[in-house]
């Protein structure tokens, strides 16, 4: 049985927050450059259309990503991707409706998503607490 990791042991906030940093930057630009897979797993039913959320979602990434590679704004922006990954959480539940009738490692895909976000949630927690 091993322990759960002591302070010591807990990924540097800073690291952490560069690695997300990068990581919602290429994601970002990704919603504005290919938006069609984004926009097919927002729900039709919300008003103003997919795109508008696809986009919108981007332009939250993108903010956040500055926000997380500057040292003066990293709690700000721990915060943020929080509330980002938080709030496209319903669109990961969406895809995995939606793929249900897909085949079996598409539909395995689209259900890893919905528990690997909460190791993204807390790691933003991380950055925001201790940035």
């Amino acid at each position: 049985m091993t322990l759960p990791l002591s302070r010591t042991d807990a990924p540097d906030p800073g690291k952490l927050a560069l690695g997300m940093a990068a990581t919602l930057g290429l994601m970002g630009v990704v919603h504005f450059a290919a938006p069609k897979p984004f926009d097919a797993i927002v729900p039709e039913q919300l008003p103003g259309g997919q795109r508008l959320y696809t986009y919108a979602s981007g332009v939250a990434e993108l903010g956040t990503a500055a926000l997380l590679a500057a040292p003066q704004t990293r709690r700000a922006g721990g915060l943020a991707a929080m509330l980002v990954f938080i709030g496209v959480y319903p669109a990961n539940i969406y895809m995995a409706v939606q793929w249900w009738h897909k085949p079996l490692p598409m539909r395995l895909i689209a259900l890893a998503r919905l528990p690997l976000q909460i190791p993204m949630i807390l790691a933003a927690r991380r950055v925001w607490r201790h940035s």
